[in-house]
């Protein structure tokens, strides 16, 4: 019998999720089907009993429903608990849920695996203290950076996720316009790519040897990949790496194994 799984948010005809778990699947020889599922934006609660009881096995969850998916559900890993957000789903056969959060392994593995992107002992500096920042925080603490920088518009929100996170290892808070010193690694996880700016920051908080990488992509450059490559960065990275390898995360917990990203990553550029 075929397993059912797919993919909901508001809008969702854009995701291209279903691309990567059909490719993951045919690779690994797996009789699944995964879809995208437009559920209402009033409708969340429905929409998960509605695709449990339809026998789905799981979903990923996208705009804008993680962080109320988070609040559903009563089952979920650490890393999900601290992320405030869910976006993978394990829907199990006696009725209950269970949440988790690849996002952040996502992003560790698209820098270390695909890009050789040293972050033990360096200095990180993360753009946002939203959702898109506080999912990836701790699995960049595990990589244990000679000390994470968050900065944000807003600085008592970076400070929150600082203190939140403070346990786990070096973390500090800063405005944009103050940020001291240089990074070894910039990550935007802030939403101004889709207006085609860049967080404020000063320009000298990156050096020839840094690597940027923004969370965002698109079919060409987004404005902080076009700022880091003005600024001549050794490596400027988007996140269309991180979508595939948080999916893979996401299937490795569904079933048990786990797909080489290298050949799907390479066909959907």
């Amino acid at each position: 019998m075929t397993d059912r799984y797919a993919v909901i948010g508001n809008p969702i005809a854009h995701s291209k999720s279903p691309a990567i778990h059909h490719a993951f699947a045919e690779q690994l020889d797996q009789d699944l089907v995964y879809t995208a599922e437009l559920i209402p934006l009033d409708g969340l609660k429905e929409g998960l009993t509605k695709l449990q009881s339809q026998g789905f096995k799981g979903i990923n969850v996208t705009v804008p429903f993680k962080e109320q998916v988070w609040q559903q559900l009563e089952n979920k890993s650490d890393q999900a608990t601290l992320a405030g957000a869910i976006n993978t789903v394990i829907f199990n056969d006696d009725g209950s849920s269970y949440g988790d959060n690849t996002d952040g392994i996502g992003l560790c593995r698209d820098l270390v695996d695909n890009h050789n992107i040293q972050l033990s002992d360096h200095r990180i500096l993360l753009l946002g203290a939203g959702g898109a920042a506080r999912g990836v925080i701790l699995p960049l603490l595990k990589h244990q950076p000679s000390e994470l920088v968050i900065a944000n518009r807003t600085v008592s929100k970076a400070q929150n996720l600082a203190d939140l996170f403070s346990e786990f290892g070096n973390i500090q808070a800063s405005g944009f316009e103050n940020i001291s010193g240089q990074f070894d690694v910039i990550i935007n996880a802030t939403s101004a790519s889709i207006q085609g700016q860049v967080p404020p920051i000063p320009s000298t908080v990156a050096q020839p040897t840094t690597c940027c990488y923004d969370m965002m992509y698109g079919a060409s450059d987004t404005a902080f990949i076009q700022w880091a490559k003005a600024h001549k960065v050794s490596q400027a990275i988007d996140g269309l790496g991180m979508l595939v390898e948080q999916a893979a995360e996401a299937f490795y917990l569904w079933r048990g194994l786990r797909p080489n990203t290298q050949s799907v990553i390479a066909s959907l550029r």
